[in-house]
């Protein structure tokens, strides 16, 4: 298979291939592990050197032969070291897989490296000082989003058509706003993250992937979705398969759109022109458009970002190896402090507020279908914008910086609602703009009802960025 014809395969595209015989495994491999040296060269997206050979998988499963990667986040396959994107951490080999992992091995996804990411993942930039910086395939000069940056990287210039990622405040909807792909954060529970985890960052950290095209992202959720043995709470199982959503027409909806921060900050005008502009396309489609927002308390959102700060700390507290806290970035040794002297009032005073933010933004979601937002209030900022390693910055100050240039995404990992960021817009300057559609708990198929329309729309699958391993 030439490069130049890999890269232009979603994931889907690259497993109909294979299955009617045109290319074989093998081929696709090497051209992927060709086009993730030469990415990998420009943008700074893997962790690793290239896995040689492949993570062992299905023959069979429904994505079998299509390549695929892991983030740097913590414990994934066993086998593999993680560091979280931490000098202090060496590379400590997970003891085995993760229940997500397993479900990717048997859907047949050839695993080919590891994605970089920010130290410990709480930054909405991807350039820590184990890795340097991951750079964007639209412009070097910015940066990817975070924490999943090195998986949107390689995504976006056509390495792989597909790469796993997370999402604890926006680490999936972000990296894929900034990088011009479609970015789903599930519904709490449709993902497990077990069998070490029961709820990750208390029910506020969600896992899946990253995908250039909606109908990728409504296969693989049919693949790995459901509960793991044990888990605390699932989510409702959906009907059908959600591929089968992506031609079906949801009825006319109550759509909401509000292009306003809950934070106050300001909002680019060429990014909220998209929402708006993604707005009138469901309004000329019959839908029911009003512009109308949730009351989020914004207060509360903070106290509850706090709350989730401090148990992505306690993991490695309460670790049997302390890390070497002098190799730690500044904020992560904030984090760090923080936790030592959260109170169980404190953690108690955080579910509070937590609760009051779901409530409302669930009863929202009871008077209208759909919510649109803005993904991102900001396009890609410049390498070193948010200064993780800045000493002079707090806990508070530090969040306060990452809910400035990011204040949409958030609110919906602390409420459990299903979130998915399209990449319906470029600026004068190139760069992609994401539009956030946020559906009712749950509701995985409606987002993917509307989002198939959207992508036939306003259609983005022509767009290259100027960093592509096969570009002509």
């Amino acid at each position: 298979m030439d490069i130049h014809d890999y890269i232009t395969y979603d994931a889907v595209g690259i497993r109909d291939l294979i299955k009617a015989g045109e290319v074989t495994a093998a081929e696709v491999e090497a051209a992927a592990r060709e086009a993730l040296a030469l990415a990998d060269e420009q943008v700074n997206g893997l962790a690793l050197p290239v896995f040689s050979p492949a993570l062992a998988h299905s023959a069979d499963g429904p994505f079998a032969g299509v390549p695929f990667l892991i983030k740097d986040h913590g414990p994934v396959a066993e086998g593999v070291p993680f560091t979280l994107g931490s000098r202090a951490l060496p590379g400590i080999l997970a003891r085995r897989d993760t229940d997500l992992m397993t479900r990717f091995r048997a859907a047949g996804l050839v695993t080919l490296g590891l994605t970089t990411s920010p130290e410990m993942c709480v930054s909405f930039s991807t350039e820590s000082l184990r890795y340097g910086p991951t750079r964007n395939p639209w412009n070097l000069e910015r940066g990817v989003g975070g924490s999943s940056g090195g998986a949107a990287a390689l995504v976006a210039a056509g390495a792989v058509p597909v790469a796993h990622a997370s999402d604890g405040a926006g680490s999936i909807r972000i990296p894929a706003a900034c990088c011009g792909l479609v970015g789903l954060k599930p519904s709490r529970g449709r993902v497990t993250s077990g069998p070490d985890m029961g709820e990750p960052m208390l029910g506020m950290a969600y896992e899946f992937v990253l995908t250039r095209t909606v109908r990728d992202a409504a296969h693989l959720l049919d693949a790995v979705q459901g509960p793991g043995v044990g888990d605390k709470y699932t989510a409702p199982p959906p009907h059908r398969p959600y591929a089968a959503e992506l031609g079906t027409e949801p009825g006319r909806l109550r759509v909401a759109v509000t292009t306003e921060a809950w934070s106050g900050t300001a909002v680019d005008a060429r990014v909220a022109e998209t929402a708006v502009r993604a707005a009138r396309v469901l309004e000329e489609a019959g839908h029911h458009v009003s512009q109308a927002s949730p009351a989020i308390d914004w207060d509360a959102v903070m106290r509850a970002l706090v709350l989730e700060s401090v148990a992505i700390a306690s993991t490695l507290l309460l670790a049997p190896r302390q890390p070497d806290e002098s190799r730690m970035e500044a904020v992560s040794r904030q984090l760090l402090k923080t936790a030592r002297e959260y109170s169980a009032l404190d953690m108690l005073a955080g579910f509070d507020a937590q609760n009051r933010v779901t409530r409302s933004a669930a009863a929202f979601l009871t008077e209208y279908d759909l919510l649109i937002t803005p993904t991102m209030g900001h396009p890609p900022a410049p390498h070193g914008t948010l200064r993780y390693d800045d000493p002079g910055h707090t806990l508070t100050s530090w969040l306060e910086s990452l809910t400035a240039y990011v204040p949409f995404t958030q609110v919906f990992n602390l409420t459990g609602q299903p979130a998915i960021s399209l990449p319906l817009g470029h600026g004068d300057d190139g760069l992609p703009i994401g539009v956030q559609l946020v559906a009712a708990y749950g509701r995985e198929d409606l987002l993917f009802q509307v989002a198939a329309h959207l992508e036939r729309a306003m259609p983005w699958k022509d767009r290259t960025p100027p960093v592509s391993p096969g570009r002509r």
